[in-house]
């Protein structure tokens, strides 16, 4: 696979930068880590007017939060969002009261299951407020009046979304997909976004065949909002990908897109398969994350979900152990290592015709064989072997890559030999 050494290191460190904003689906905390993503790769942040109409939704209105807390009768800040932004239900409407622990508990959500982690709510579509917080705090309150405060607003606005375009030399699309509204979570959300972020910058080396276009963009509505605003470019999209959850220590987990059988399902099972690292595949389902509108019948896109552990499945999930701690840079550098090698098979995935196609042709007198015989035939001579065999035109490299149970860039390297010596020429 292709490394960026120490690429784990400083990935980790943008998590890090980024770990402390508070993101919505709108406002300043996603407009700002749009800001930062710019400092590392050219950015696009396109601005969507609260109000706009998107297929079925509507862009809400902008949410902006100042500070929130619930106060004890001696004026202690017991719940207190300026320690952790995930003690407040995102998006929660203005509150200013005074009420006893009866009367806020209904507003308290906690997980009993999990005593010291902090889950993390939104009430996105439904005006409504409320706190989260450790259940073992939430025992140790005792009862009494309390003084509750969340200084927000919501307002009319603006959605904001970035979009990096790494062009390619052909009309063809790739689209990675990360969203970058949650808040204080390392792994779901801000790993997705680092590992894309140096993709994009190590592509910009490279001058790819496909363009490759990366956008961040807040989950459910963002994916909608820029479909919406897409709808007339999307036939250019041939591979796509969701990334999410990619700093923890699991094995890897692919969904697989909508189609099931779509280029970008075979190239990733393909390179899963020969990394050596535990991984599994998962069928599509419309439930997860913004796979499910790129896939959405209307569309049909090409677009899979790579993660490591998957989402819902692993105790840290939306919680506040989604820290810094459970996201790891070797994980982040092997997430790294796995995408650039997709990229590196849908690159040079091509359909050759063989030239020579009947009976084997003398490849020793060309160079290409070693010229000893038996049954010890090296890989390459092994790759080449079954290359001239399958290039009828309707087997593409990484089809005869998973028929030989052969790494791609050992088929694409016979490959390339093989039509140096003319023996191969495009379908």
């Amino acid at each position: 696979m292709i490394g960026v050494p120490g690429a784990g290191v400083a990935m980790h460190a943008l998590i890090a930068e980024l770990y402390p904003i508070c993101r919505s689906i709108t406002g300043a905390g996603l407009r700002q880590t749009l800001a930062r993503i710019a400092r590392e790769i050219p950015l696009v942040v396109h601005e969507v007017p609260s109000g706009t109409r998107v297929f079925d939704w509507t862009v809400p209105r902008e949410w902006t939060i100042r500070d929130a807390w619930v106060r004890d009768a001696a004026g202690r800040r017991v719940i207190d969002f300026q320690r952790h932004n995930l003690h407040v239900v995102n998006y929660s409407v203005p509150v200013r009261a005074r009420m006893t622990l009866a009367e806020l508990r209904p507003h308290l959500h906690t997980l009993p299951d999990q005593p010291d982690a902090i889950p993390y709510r939104t009430s996105y579509y439904k005006e409504s407020w409320g706190f989260c917080l450790a259940h073992r705090q939430l025992e140790q309150m005792p009862e009494g009046e309390y003084e509750v405060c969340i200084d927000a607003d919501l307002h009319d606005g603006h959605l904001s979304y970035g979009e990096c375009l790494v062009p390619g030399s052909g009309p063809d699309e790739v689209l990675i997909s990360c969203h970058a509204c949650h808040p204080s979570l390392c792994d779901d959300n801000l790993s997705g976004i680092a590992v894309a972020v140096f993709a994009a910058r190590a592509l910009a080396q490279a001058r790819p065949r496909h363009s490759f276009r990366f956008v961040f963009l807040p989950g459910t509505i963002g994916a909608i909002t820029w479909l919406s605003r897409n709808e007339d470019r999307v036939g250019s999209i041939r591979h796509g990908l969701v990334l999410t959850c990619l700093g923890d220590r699991g094995g890897f987990t692919y969904k697989r897109s909508r189609r099931g059988n779509a280029p970008v399902d075979a190239a990733v099972e393909h390179v899963l398969r020969h990394t050596g690292t535990a991984h599994r595949t998962l069928d599509f389902s419309p439930y997860g994350y913004d796979e499910r509108q790129y896939n959405s019948p209307g569309f049909n896109l090409p677009v899979g979900c790579l993660m490591r552990s998957e989402h819902g499945r692993f105790p840290q999930y939306h919680t506040s152990l989604d820290d810094l701690d459970f996201v790891a840079p070797r994980s982040l550098e092997e997430s790294l290592a796995v995408l650039l090698a997709v990229f590196q098979v849908l690159e040079h995935n091509r359909t050759f015709r063989n030239l020579n196609p009947k009976c084997e042709p003398q490849l020793g007198r060309r160079g290409l064989y070693s010229g000893l015989g038996g049954t010890d035939i090296r890989q390459q001579e092994l790759a080449m072997l079954w290359v001239l065999n399958l290039s009828d035109g309707d087997h593409d490299l990484l089809s005869i890559a998973q028929r030989a149970d052969l790494p791609f860039a050992v088929v694409a390297e016979a490959a390339r030999r093989l039509a140096a010596h003319d023996l191969l020429a495009p379908a």
